[in-house]
């Protein structure tokens, strides 16, 4: 897709933390982003780059009288449910939002003759991840979802890869490992509702703010014994989105891609990058593991350099922790508001 047309892009659950970076780099690549979301878990204050529509991801009609109000040429769909252990209490709960959301809006897309989809998928297709801590997961890993959210992301990709064989849609699925960070302006971060992401978490138990840490085991076959991750800053996953939108790739065309940087960061490991940002010690305790854990989830990046000309270039741990807690004090934002999250920030 030519950025150079200044053309409008939906952006479902663009309230959100993932969504509202990725209007943001939509807004400075030239695109006008045309926010859809239903605010259940996204914030107005989110939506800075472009129009809000108010619609649930359900409602096919909804979505296409967006589609066609603003002359809508191509979809970033973010919306949906993400919660993992909220999906094993509620699966069904999870496919009614994520699967049969995803129905609505592929029907609103034909309906508008709208022929390109950006779809946020997950790790969670990976289910255990790799084989050992130091190995990468490529996408041509198996595909074995750990829970019924990865399960309703992996549908998604099967469902939408189907509607690009028989209806000439170019689809890209984006399985990124773990978000976190906030845009460089501490104008947009994460600011889940309740938290659960390890980097926030963390910097509250340090700033006093939130209770003692827990690490769930340090018993793992990894390094220091603790899980790893592949910590992507949402900049970088922002600026991949509108990569997957402007790649040359031809109707009917399929592609499911990791964004990661391909480099895992234990949970001690994090701990101590924010101890050091603050400088002061992260208060935290060792606890059982959760149930499903994998030892290590890394992401493979080669894909995304070859087909989508993307790389990393912000996510670095010391670079992520300082923009979350430049995020968390920003005064108007971050720690004026703290206690009232709900009115302040964007979550995906």
């Amino acid at each position: 897709m030519d950025r150079e047309t200044k053309a409008a892009v939906l952006v479902t659950g663009g309230a959100g933390f993932i969504g509202a970076h990725t209007a943001k780099a939509l807004h400075d690549r030239g695109y006008l982003p045309v926010v859809y979301d239903n605010l259940s878990s996204g914030f107005r204050e989110a939506v800075r780059w472009g129009p809000l529509v108010h619609g649930d991801i359900r409602d096919a009609r909804a979505l296409s009288d967006a589609m066609a109000e603003y002359g809508v040429r191509a979809v970033i769909h973010f919306a949906g449910l993400i919660e993992v252990g909220r999906s094993v209490a509620k699966p069904d709960l999870f496919w009614e939002h994520n699967v049969a959301g995803t129905v609505s809006l592929l029907t609103a897309m034909r309906d508008r003759g709208v022929g390109r989809l950006v779809f946020s998928s997950s790790a969670a297709v990976y289910g255990q991840g790799g084989r050992g801590p130091l190995e990468t997961i490529s996408e041509e890993a198996p595909k074995a979802p750990a829970s019924p959210y990865g399960d309703t992301k992996l549908a998604c990709e099967w469902m939408i890869e189907a509607q690009c064989r028989a209806y000439g849609l170019t689809g890209v699925a984006l399985r990124y490992f773990n978000a976190a960070g906030a845009d460089a302006s501490g104008l947009i971060g994460e600011a889940h509702e309740p938290e659960t992401h390890l980097i926030p978490l963390a910097i509250a138990a340090a700033l006093g703010d939130g209770k003692p840490l827990t690490v769930f085991g340090d018993d793992f076959d990894t390094p220091d014994g603790t899980c790893l991750r592949d910590y992507i800053h949402v900049t970088d996953l922002a600026a991949a989105h509108v990569a997957a939108l402007e790649a040359g790739l031809p109707a009917g065309a399929f592609e499911a891609v990791n964004v990661g940087t391909g480099q895992g960061a234990s949970v001690f490991e994090v701990v101590q990058a924010v101890g050091k940002a603050l400088a002061r010690p992260v208060p935290h305790s060792v606890g059982a593991r959760r149930a499903g854990d994998p030892p290590s989830l890394v992401a493979n990046p080669a894909r995304a350099r070859e087909l989508l000309g993307w790389a990393a270039t912000h996510s670095s741990l010391d670079q992520i922790v300082a923009d979350a807690l430049r995020w968390e004090r920003n005064p108007g934002y971050g720690a004026g508001v703290r206690g009232k999250r709900k009115v302040r920030a964007p979550v995906a």
